[in-house]
């Protein structure tokens, strides 16, 4: 299952995606209301974004303390240490793009259990026995990755940001396979 380690490598490769500071007005995320002019546009840094932390210093965080928020509620909300390495590291990037609920939603259908969004000992459970068959877990990031571009491509901002989102989506597969090899697993 993933361990510490693999979280610093997963948050390393996600902020390679993430990148600094970006105010563009044009993207909802960067407003404090969630929508092009609602709120403050207080932008995103580090993927930490306005919409989901209107109270964060966005322009001054560091990447420390984008780190220790990684950790608390995505990678430990979207469940990830109960998981092989290469499905964790899909589901840390869906969580922080598209949100911790969503991506547990997507986990969720593809395990069967119930979907409400929220990673507990239901959904682990179902997840543990989705893993007996797929150990490695790669089946189970094939079809979270399948059902993040499906999402992400019917968003009404995609001809805005779609080709930058595109790449980064083309990136995470060979990213996990390169950082987790299928004989390192093994």
């Amino acid at each position: 299952m993933a361990t510490t380690a693999d979280f610093d490598q997963a948050f390393e490769l996600l902020i390679g995606h993430e990148g600094g500071y970006s105010n563009d007005p044009r993207d909802p995320g960067n407003w404090t209301g969630g929508q092009v002019n609602s709120g403050i546009c207080k932008g995103t840094k580090f993927g930490i974004a306005a919409n989901s932390y209107p109270n964060e210093d966005i322009p001054n965080l560091t990447l420390e303390q984008a780190k220790a928020i990684y950790f608390r509620d995505y990678w430990s909300k979207a469940g990830c240490p109960d998981m092989p390495p290469r499905l964790a590291f899909q589901m840390f990037d869906c969580g922080v793009n598209n949100g911790t609920g969503r991506a547990v939603r997507f986990l969720q259908g593809a395990v069967g259990a119930g979907v409400d969004g929220a990673y507990g000992p239901q959904t682990k459970a179902a997840l543990d026995r989705k893993l007996a068959t797929d150990r490695l877990g790669m089946e189970l990031a094939n079809e979270v990755h399948a059902q993040r571009i499906f999402f992400m491509a019917k968003l009404s901002t995609w001809d805005t940001f779609g080709l930058g989102w595109s790449r980064r989506l083309a990136a995470i597969p060979h990213q996990a396979a390169h950082y987790w090899p299928a004989s390192d697993l093994a």
